[in-house]
C-alpha cells in the first residue's frame, strides 16, 4: 500500500505540473491565434474557433491545476526539513499560492477576453 501511496503521489505532482505547463502554452497559443486571426481575415472563422478551444482547454487546465495542488497540500505534511524551516515553508508556499490564484484568474480573464472578442 505504501508503494502505491509514493506511486500516486509522484503522479499527482507530474499531472500537478504538467497542467500548469499545458495552462501556459494555451494562452500562448491563444495570443498567437489572435494574431493572426487580425492578419488573415479569409480564415479568421477557423482561428477563433481554435481559439475558444484552448480557452476551454486553459480553464480545464486551471481546474486539474487547483485539484491536484489541492491534493499535493495533503502528501507534504511531515517536518522533513525541521519545524522552524516547514514553518517558513509552509508561509511561503501560502504566499506563492495567492500569487498564483491572481496569476491564474487573470490569464483566464485576459484569455476569455482575447478569444471572445
Amino acid at each position: 500500500m505504501d508503494r502505491i501511496k509514493k506511486i500516486a503521489v509522484v503522479l499527482n505532482g507530474f499531472i500537478h505540473d504538467f497542467m500548469t505547463g499545458y495552462w501556459l502554452s494555451a494562452l500562448i497559443a491563444i495570443r498567437l491565434l489572435h494574431g493572426y486571426r487580425l492578419e488573415a481575415p479569409p480564415v479568421a472563422g477557423t482561428l477563433t474557433q481554435i481559439e475558444h478551444f484552448f480557452f476551454w482547454n486553459s480553464v480545464g487546465a486551471a481546474v486539474v491545476i487547483f485539484a491536484t495542488g489541492g491534493m499535493r497540500s495533503f502528501t507534504y505534511v511531515d517536518n522533513f526539513y525541521g519545524a522552524e524551516t516547514e514553518k517558513t515553508r509552509r508561509k511561503m508556499l501560502v504566499i506563492k499560492h495567492v500569487v498564483l490564484l491572481v496569476v491564474v484568474g487573470g490569464g483566464i480573464y485576459w484569455g476569455y477576453c482575447t478569444a471572445f472578442s
